[in-house]
C-alpha cells in the first residue's frame, strides 16, 4: 500500500454573508490520497467543488472561513498554520492549485520568465536570474514546452499554450499535491488532450506525487483519474474508483450525473438521456436530511429530518443513502 499523501479529516469551511449568514459550501468531508494516485471531483455547479480546492491550499479569505477538520498534506497538518507561514512554506511547495479561467491567471504586461521569477523568489529571495531561467527552460522542455515560451508576453501565447504555461508555472517548485480546478474547460479538443497528457507527465516524471481533477464532466475523469469523488450540496455523496463511479454508480445523484451527458465510451453510448428534476438546495438554509431528497425518485419518508451517513458496501467505495446497495441495483436493473 502507497503512503497517503494528503488525508482530509472532516473537513468544514463556510462563507460568511455580508447579513452574517453562513454558508457551509463543504461540510464534513473527508477522504485520502496516496501517492503516485489522482483524485477526480465531480458535480454540478455550486456544490462545492472550488470551494473544497481553495480551503485545501489552507489559505482563507473572507468570505471563505475555516471552521473544522484537518488537512494533513504528507503528515504535516496544515490547518491553524498562520496565513505567512502557509504562503511561504505550504503554497506551492506542498500544494498548488491551478484556478478555474487558469489562462486569464497571467499578468499580459510581464513575460513568462518573470513571473516565473516571482513564484521562485517569494520562497527564496536569493535566488539568482540565471538559475531561475535555467531552472525554468529545463521544466518546460520535459513538460513539451519550447524554452522560447519564457521570453513571451501571456498575450502571443494560444489560449491552450497559456492554460500549459499556467501548469508549467504551478509545479516549478515541484508540490507534493497538485489541484487542478477544471484545467480543460474552454479548450477545443486537441488542446484538452495536451492538458490532460501534461497532467499524467507530471506524475509520471515525479514533478508531483499526487493530483486531484475537478470537473462538472463526470466520464471525463475515468481516462484522467484513479478515484472519483462526487459532491452535492457541500457534502460527499459517493467516493469509488473510477471505473465504478462512472459504470456502476450507486448514489441516485451520481446516477442521475452519468444519465444527463453523452458519453462515448463502450456501453455508454446508447443509454438514454435523462434530467435530474429541480435544482439544489439553498445552503442558507439546507434540508435536516438528505440534500438530495427534493431531486430524487427513490426517496422515502425516513430520507427527510435525519442525518445519512456514509454507507461503505466494499473497502474504498462509500455512498450517502439510507437505500442498501441491493435496494439501489434492483431499482436499477428495472429501469428506474
Amino acid at each position: 500500500m502507497s503512503r497517503v499523501i494528503l488525508e482530509v479529516k472532516d473537513l468544514t469551511t463556510k462563507y460568511v454573508t455580508r447579513f452574517r449568514e453562513d454558508i457551509y459550501a463543504v461540510d464534513h468531508v473527508s477522504f485520502k490520497v496516496e501517492e503516485g494516485k489522482s483524485l477526480g471531483i465531480a458535480g454540478e455547479s455550486g456544490c462545492g467543488k472550488s470551494t473544497l480546492a481553495l480551503s485545501l491550499m489552507g489559505y482563507y479569505f473572507p468570505p471563505l472561513h475555516y471552521t473544522s477538520g484537518e488537512i494533513i498534506i504528507d503528515g504535516r497538518n496544515i490547518t491553524g498554520m498562520a496565513p505567512d507561514d502557509v504562503r511561504k512554506s505550504i503554497l506551492g511547495k506542498e500544494i498548488a492549485y491551478i484556478p478555474q479561467a487558469a489562462m486569464n491567471a497571467l499578468n499580459p504586461t510581464r513575460k513568462v520568465i518573470h513571473l516565473i521569477e516571482d513564484v521562485v523568489r517569494a520562497h527564496d529571495p536569493t535566488a539568482k536570474k540565471k538559475e531561475i531561467y535555467e531552472m525554468a527552460r529545463d521544466s518546460f522542455e520535459v513538460l513539451g514546452l519550447p524554452a522560447e515560451v519564457l521570453q513571451k508576453y501571456p498575450v502571443e501565447l494560444s489560449g491552450g499554450m497559456k492554460q500549459r504555461t499556467v501548469i508549467a508555472i504551478s509545479v516549478i517548485l515541484g508540490p507534493k499535491v497538485l489541484i487542478a480546478d477544471e484545467p480543460s474547460s474552454a479548450l477545443d479538443v486537441t488542446s484538452q488532450k495536451m492538458v490532460i497528457k501534461m497532467l499524467r507527465n507530471l506524475m509520471e516524471l515525479g514533478y508531483i506525487k499526487a493530483m486531484i481533477f475537478i470537473t462538472h464532466e463526470l466520464p471525463l475523469l475515468y481516462n484522467v483519474t484513479d478515484e472519483i469523488m462526487v459532491m452535492y450540496a457541500g457534502q460527499l455523496v459517493e467516493l469509488a474508483d473510477a471505473k465504478q463511479a462512472v459504470f456502476d454508480p450507486l448514489h441516485p445523484y451520481s446516477k442521475g450525473l452519468m444519465g444527463s451527458i453523452i458519453v462515448p465510451e463502450e456501453g455508454l453510448r446508447n443509454v438514454k438521456l435523462t434530467a435530474i428534476p429541480g435544482v439544489p438546495p439553498n445552503l442558507k438554509n439546507p434540508p435536516a436530511g438528505c440534500r438530495f431528497a427534493e431531486r430524487c425518485k427513490f426517496v422515502r419518508p425516513e430520507c427527510r429530518g435525519i442525518s445519512v451517513p456514509l454507507a461503505t458496501p466494499s473497502v474504498g467505495r462509500s455512498y450517502r443513502c439510507i437505500l442498501s446497495e441491493e435496494e439501489l441495483r434492483e431499482y436499477y436493473q428495472n429501469g428506474h
